[in-house]
């Protein structure tokens, strides 16, 4: 129990660890919640989507996804940075699918809609039974989901950090949710690996989805064979991993792609 004097006079390194907390929090702010950002979250607080914004779970250079605090849980506020960094890296059928909703030069309306696309996909796959955050909300460059992790608040790790102590079951449960994902969603990953799956309760969490394809597009079969190889590789090195043709029988590849004309 701290003295009324270590109250009053607060030690150097406490003085120290404020002034660091305030720093963080000005660069959070900076960094990611300019002005239009923050009204976009006054919006949906005021619509009861979540309370408060509590700290980042991970940042990238495309965004952030945040802890906040929802009634007596948590949730997950993903904020897209506004600019054109969100599409540098993004391949050319998703990129034009977006700008059909806004001008090439206005990033500001490409964002809301990229957000708009996770927000979509996220709701599909959820309705289909694959192992997604739940979305519950979005507001122009903000998505609020699930929050994946403990009820105590701490999330869930990426694949690619956690220790696996059954990798053999993980990827028998990963196949499960790349089949329905393509074959009852209709839709393809194309950028999956252990940078976007989550591991919870000993359960893959498949996140990251906007850019996902629609199974029956042309390249649709080819970023299949990607995401299954890129995985193979990972769990190579953890256990023994079935032949390719095997997992692709296994989600069902051999379906993917355009349909023949009758």
């Amino acid at each position: 129990m701290p003295t009324p004097e270590e109250k009053l006079f607060p030690t150097t390194k406490e003085r120290f660890e404020d002034r660091r907390k305030e720093r963080q929090h000005r660069d959070l702010q900076e960094e990611f919640f300019d002005h239009p950002t923050l009204l976009s979250v006054s919006r949906l607080i005021s619509h009861g989507d979540f309370a408060s914004i509590d700290y980042p779970i991970s940042k990238g250079k495309e965004g952030g996804v945040f802890r906040a605090t929802a009634g007596e849980g948590f949730r997950a506020v993903k904020v897209y940075r506004i600019g054109n960094t969100v599409f540098r890296s993004l391949p050319p059928y998703v990129v034009e699918e977006i700008r059909r909703e806004a001008s090439r030069h206005n990033f500001s309306r490409l964002v809301y809609a990229w957000t708009r696309r996770e927000h979509t996909i996220l709701g599909r796959l959820t309705d289909c039974g694959v192992r997604v955050p739940h979305p519950y909300a979005h507001y122009r460059n903000v998505l609020v989901m699930e929050f994946i992790g403990t009820p105590e608040g701490i999330a869930a790790p990426r694949l690619n950090e956690s220790v696996v102590p059954e990798p053999e079951a993980v990827l028998a449960d990963l196949t499960v949710q790349i089949r329905r994902m393509s074959h009852d969603a209709h839709l393809v990953h194309g950028d999956l690996s252990p940078y976007n799956i989550l591991l919870h309760d000993g359960s893959p969490v498949l996140i990251d989805v906007a850019q996902a394809i629609p199974a029956e597009h042309p390249q649709a079969r080819g970023l299949l064979e990607r995401d299954l190889k890129t995985l193979s590789r990972y769990f190579a090195r953890r256990c023994a991993v079935p032949a390719f043709e095997e997992l692709w029988s296994s989600v069902g590849g051999a379906s993917i792609g355009p349909k023949e004309a009758a």
